[in-house]
């Protein structure tokens, strides 16, 4: 336990789970869409999300998270006008996600270029934060530590050329967790890498060229 567990994260608004979290939430997003601006987004709710997400910041605060600000950033208070200036169309969904936690979003975007990702995760209080989903496939990640996530197809020889380019190349760092996820087999995988350190910035560039590497990203410790 560190001191955020206990007083909680600086943040701009009401709740560290309805709003600090939130926003941590929306920088995943941020994060699968490298830097690009959504042309759409379909934010579902579940649980109290759905009840207290105007009254508690929560959606403006997963906006302001998807556009790529912090907790603490005074943005927050503007998102929604924020994202329409940005030409952002964005929709609001209450549903009830089933045995997703009471703090759940799930988030479905759309890019310029007609691609489409989606993120689910929960705000479990405090700030922290746990993502279940990516792109519909179970990962397991809170954001607490630097998180490679390496999108590929399901061929024999993909993990190990992963963990090996990491032995041989990057010994300095340390796994602390890695999880395993694909639609079906021979289909799309999803690799996530909890490390304890933060990687060289050629560590991204290195993996994606392995054969059937799809993508590769860095979600830096939020």
């Amino acid at each position: 336990m560190n001191v955020f567990d206990i007083i909680g994260p600086v943040m701009i608004g009401p709740s560290s789970s309805h709003t600090a979290g939130a926003v941590r939430i929306g920088r995943v997003v941020n994060k699968l869409m490298d830097g690009q601006t959504p042309e759409k987004l379909e934010i579902t709710l579940s649980g109290s999300f759905a009840e207290t997400y105007r009254g508690h910041g929560t959606d403006r605060a997963l906006l302001a998270g998807i556009m790529g600000y912090h907790s603490y950033s005074e943005e927050i208070r503007d998102a929604l006008e924020i994202a329409r200036g940005r030409g952002i169309e964005y929709a609001f969904i209450k549903k009830n996600l089933p045995g997703a936690h009471p703090n759940t979003a799930r988030i479905l975007y759309t890019l310029a270029d007609g691609s489409t990702g989606s993120v689910q995760g929960a705000s479990i209080g405090g700030g922290n934060i746990r993502v279940d989903l990516i792109n519909d496939m179970r990962v397991d990640f809170s954001g607490e530590s630097n998180t490679l996530l390496v999108m590929h197809l399901d061929r024999p020889g993909v993990i190990a050329a992963v963990t090996t380019l990491m032995r041989w190349e990057y010994a300095d760092l340390n796994i602390c967790n890695f999880h395993l996820s694909r639609e079906r087999r021979g289909g799309n995988a999803i690799m996530t890498i909890e490390i304890d350190n933060m990687p060289p910035s050629t560590l991204i560039h290195d993996i994606r060229e392995l054969e059937h590497v799809t993508n590769a990203l860095l979600i830096r410790r939020l």
